[in-house]
């Protein structure tokens, strides 16, 4: 069987695994610039405040209630789910990380001993953790997927398996909306319901012509997982991107050169440690910039790309490219809401060697430049270490604050024990 093991309410759990004051709380966290809400506690969902809701519009409620507010605490984020993630290896052969707070584990487990299973997975990690999570559990992954909605929105224990009784369980199908179903989105959720397929069940009793026509193969074949025929292979490692984009909102417009700079240089360097840890190396680098499409001013957005001479992982190269394409990009007069860096045409790293122009000492160096910079930066934080044209103040940063402490990751944030 698969089961689906998905953290609940995972950034504001983040936020409460090491601030135990929080327990009980309503806790809401902001997305980039602190623009909206993007993760709610229990308690705050109870109050009506909705997903992706403008911060601004829900101030009243958040002052009258005391709820407490977060900035995205990335940081955090990413620690706690690899905390997660190292957990959920124990507990089966078999584990794929589908998203930052969902990863399917392959179980070889009687039906008669599912639910318990379940349990002590829901257990061992709460108990290591301190990460509340659900579990649902069927003979495919869309069934694990569904088995886990259910569980988050049906049951007291969190945990739901597809087996045993299938008349209990069609019957509680023929009352799940269709648009929950792994794959079904909003528009095709819309062309089953013109057809009269509201629900789960209908879909499940669908003829599979009219599926395969509507739907394609790929529809078909989540009508065939629901139906309890594995369709869709397990990965033992996710493919390498193909692109790998770095951007952010600024905190305040910019309207100089030079503070765009910054933002490139340190966008590209992001980028450049995204590109080597899945042992790539890009040959073209883009550079995106735009001003705020929202507001009454000038507008202007424009994209420059830079082909590079070899493929190469080496972050002064990428921040030498998207330093020319920002200077081709750049007019005077625009008050600039964000830049961005585009890196593709990735290759494997292993496929490069050493050429007439980078000798094999140079190209031995630059690597070991690079493995020793992320190796600090993966000990010590991100940006521990940085090149000096990322910029030392970075007024143009996104805003945050309401940012956390980085409890997990850097010693001067630890939590006090008091």
């Amino acid at each position: 069987m698969y089961a689906l093991v998905d953290c609940n309410n995972f950034y504001a759990s983040c936020e409460k695994v090491c601030n135990p004051a929080l327990w009980g709380k309503a806790v809401v966290v902001l997305s980039n610039n602190d623009g909206n809400v993007i993760a709610r506690s229990p308690e705050a969902k109870a109050l009506g405040i909705a997903m992706g809701a403008p911060f601004y519009q829900c101030t009243n409620i958040i002052r009258k209630h005391h709820v407490a507010v977060f900035s995205s605490n990335y940081a955090l984020y990413g620690d706690m789910s690899r905390r997660v993630m190292d957990t959920l290896a124990t507990c089966a052969p078999y584990m794929e990380v589908y998203s930052i707070d969902e990863a399917f584990l392959l179980c070889n487990v009687p039906l008669c001993q599912a639910e318990r299973y379940a349990l002590q997975v829901k257990h061992t990690v709460l108990q290591w953790t301190g990460m509340p999570v659900s579990v649902g559990m069927g003979a495919t992954k869309t069934l694990a997927k569904l088995a886990n909605h259910i569980a988050k929105k049906r049951t007291q224990s969190g945990v739901f398996i597809f087996a045993g009784d299938s008349s209990l369980y069609n019957n509680l199908l023929m009352r799940i909306d269709v648009q929950e179903v792994w794959g079904i989105g909003g528009r095709y959720a819309r062309m089953l319901r013109r057809h009269g397929i509201d629900t789960v069940w209908q879909l499940i009793c669908a003829d599979d012509s009219f599926i395969k026509k509507t739907m394609t193969i790929v529809g078909l074949r989540t009508v065939y997982e629901l139906r309890g025929i594995p369709c869709i292979n397990t990965e033992d490692a996710p493919p390498p991107k193909k692109c790998i984009v770095s951007s952010r909102s600024f905190g305040k417009p910019v309207t100089e050169c030079n503070e765009l700079q910054e933002a490139a240089a340190h966008y590209a360097s992001i980028a450049s440690q995204k590109l080597r840890k899945q042992h790539g190396a890009a040959g073209v680098v883009t550079v995106f910039v735009s001003t705020n499409p929202f507001k009454d001013e000038p507008q202007y957005s424009s994209a420059a790309t830079i082909t590079l001479d070899m493929h190469s992982c080496y972050t002064p190269d990428i921040i030498a490219a998207a330093q020319t394409a920002l200077h081709r990009l750049f007019r005077s007069g625009y008050r600039y809401k964000k830049v961005g860096i585009m890196l593709t045409d990735i290759v494997a790293s292993q496929e490069l060697s050493p050429t007439l122009f980078l000798p094999a000492q140079s190209y031995e160096r630059r690597y070991n430049l690079m493995q020793t910079l992320d190796s600090v930066n993966a000990a010590l934080g991100r940006g521990a270490v940085y090149f000096a044209s990322e910029g030392v103040q970075r007024q143009w940063a996104m805003r945050r604050r309401y940012l956390s402490p980085r409890y997990t990751t850097h010693w001067d944030e630890i939590p006090l024990v008091r």
